[in-house]
C-alpha cells in the first residue's frame, strides 16, 4: 500500500469555477499556469499548485479519497470540500 503520495491541486469556491477550469485543462492549458492563475490556496498556487507528498490523515477525507484512487498523471474530477472544490492532480 502507498504511504505518500505527491499532488497538485487547484482549489475554487464554486462549481461552476472548477467546470470552467476543467474545460480549460481539456483544450490542453497547464495545470501548473492555471493554478497560479485561479487558485484560492495561495500557498500551493505560487508553487503550480504543488502540495508536496503527504500521507493519509494529512488531508480532508474527501481529497485524501480522491487523490489516492488517481494514477500518476491523472487529473480527478472537481472535487468538493469544506474548502470548496478542488482538481487534483496526482505527481509520484
Amino acid at each position: 500500500m502507498v504511504n505518500k503520495i505527491k499532488c497538485s491541486h487547484i482549489l475554487v469556491k464554486k462549481q461552476s469555477e472548477a467546470l470552467a477550469i476543467m474545460e480549460r485543462l481539456k483544450q490542453g492549458e497547464k495545470f501548473g499556469r492555471l493554478a497560479k492563475e485561479l487558485s484560492i490556496d495561495s500557498g500551493s498556487a505560487k508553487r503550480d499548485g504543488n502540495l508536496g507528498y503527504f500521507g493519509r490523515g494529512k488531508m480532508v477525507k474527501p481529497f485524501e479519497e480522491a487523490a489516492f484512487k488517481l494514477q500518476v498523471g491523472q487529473v480527478s474530477e472537481p472535487v468538493k470540500s469544506e474548502h470548496g472544490y478542488h482538481i487534483i492532480k496526482r505527481l509520484g
